[in-house]
């Protein structure tokens, strides 16, 4: 199986030895001026190109400096979660196209942040904390020329409400093809329950919030799903996806969304970049339009039954991207031609101003599938 985009290099022992000799905020600030660094060369930013970043243009950082702004990233997030409000952290860009250090924090006014790292700018945004979608409270009602959350005939289109018998309700975000066997993707949390669900567990479209009932409701049967790793009291395991596979065939799961949607995504996925334009389609919100805004992000995900640390992540900007019940969306680029609807990231979390996405290849690759579409 391929390796891609693996960034992060924090190891377990490394965790534990941070929360062992973590300093306190105050000694991690004369770290920062006693100046310790990578060895990096000083940044000469420059651009390849400008990139379409809300109403204006925005330099695109040449690839060397945005590893370089990685690399400090990774070196100082352990520090930086040890400063008490502090939920993530990623690597965006300034209006300048200079990279910046990306500091999330749960509320404003954290104390003892630095304002560079390494030669490398420090950007604070006030997130709130970040939620696994499908445990946030439940999203308000909107408006739509069709029901995502009522039961569809079948085959069920793309984008739709479904989720294991115990699981309110989440996402179907795709179909995707092992070449010989079709499945629904979504999240562990949507499909599996947040580990707590049986290989074999009927799949309902819609979720049982939503009225579906087992087995009268089912789509397919839970067939595989990556376990997620829960903080305790002395590590912080990292996590890279929050994904599940359901066996399905097709007369039972389409490969389009709903007519009010993108249609069918592309069967090649593509590599998140800053600054590019997503869209995703799913249960409450339908069709959103983002950008994405942070990239090898490191954040702390609340679920109803613990919090778990994800590495590598995708993060887009606004909030009214997703809400509660979105999680699973298949994010793909909005574009033209051959580079539109393109697969980028599955959506499983977020906050009240940013959305969290899985690489997709990190997901494809886990259950070695690649997406059913056009």
């Amino acid at each position: 199986m391929k390796e891609r985009g693996r960034w992060s290099k924090l190891t377990l022992a490394g965790a534990l030895l941070a929360e062992f000799l973590l300093p306190p905020p105050a000694a991690i600030g004369a770290r920062w001026r006693d100046g310790l660094s990578l060895d990096l060369k000083p940044t000469q930013y420059g651009v390849v190109g400008f990139m379409q970043w809300g109403n204006g243009l925005t330099p695109v950082p040449k690839p060397a400096d945005l590893f370089a702004a990685m690399a400090t990233q990774d070196l100082y997030t352990p520090d930086l979660f040890g400063i008490d409000g502090v939920v993530g952290t990623a690597v965006g860009v300034g209006p300048d196209g200079a990279p910046v250090v990306l500091v999330y924090t749960a509320r404003p006014g954290i104390l003892g942040l630095p304002m560079m790292l390494d030669g490398t700018p420090v950007r604070t945004e006030v997130t709130g904390e970040f939620w696994a979608l499908g445990d946030r409270p439940r999203a308000k009602k909107t408006d739509s020329p069709v029901d995502r959350k009522s039961r569809f005939p079948r085959p069920v289109p793309i984008g739709v409400s479904g989720g294991q018998p115990d699981v309110t309700a989440g996402t179907i975000g795709a179909r995707v093809s092992d070449g010989e066997r079709t499945f629904a993707l979504s999240n562990n949390h949507v499909f599996a329950n947040r580990n707590d669900a049986k290989t074999g567990d009927d799949i309902l479209q819609p979720g049982r919030v939503d009225g579906g009932t087992d087995p009268a409701n089912s789509i397919g049967t839970l067939y595989k799903f990556e376990r997620l790793r829960f903080c305790r009291l002395l590590s912080c395991p990292n996590n890279r996806v929050d994904a599940a596979i359901a066996l399905t065939d097709s007369d039972n799961l389409g490969t389009s969304t709903p007519a009010d949607g993108y249609g069918e995504p592309r069967t090649k996925p593509t590599t998140a970049t800053l600054g590019q334009a997503v869209q995703k389609y799913g249960r409450t919100t339908g069709l959103t339009r983002g950008v994405v805004s942070g990239l090898n992000a490191t954040i702390n995900v609340n679920y109803n039954t613990g919090t778990a640390r994800f590495i590598d992540q995708i993060l887009i900007t606004d909030g009214r991207f997703s809400q509660g019940g979105d999680s699973g969306s298949l994010v793909v680029t909005q574009s033209s031609g051959q580079d539109d609807r393109r697969p980028v990231g599955l959506l499983f979390a977020g906050s009240n101003t940013h959305t969290i996405a899985n690489p997709i290849d990190l997901v494809l690759d886990l259950f070695s599938v690649e997406i059913d579409g056009g």
